[in-house]
């Protein structure tokens, strides 16, 4: 197996990983952006709260959020 098929495993292991514990809502809406070439990133997971996903445009120009109810904030508030 050479480098690069590792790396393709383990990117959709990572993608995997970072869909478990969305909501159907969550999961329905990320599959319509990706669609449209956007990227999820990453998931915030506040303690006993819901999964926040937030995801990038394919130019990395604009970031969302997708809500439990599969609605999308815009201008979601992200801290670092």
């Amino acid at each position: 197996m050479s480098g690069k098929e590792r790396r393709k495993i383990a990117q959709s292991l990572d993608a995997a990983a970072l869909r478990l514990g969305l909501t159907d809502a969550q999961r329905r809406t990320l599959e319509e952006l990706e669609h449209f070439q956007w990227t999820l990133e990453f998931v915030r997971r506040p303690l006993f709260q819901d999964p926040l996903p937030v995801m990038f445009d394919r130019e990395r120009k604009r970031c969302v959020a997708l809500l439990p109810d599969g609605s999308i904030d815009e201008s979601p508030k992200l801290r670092s």
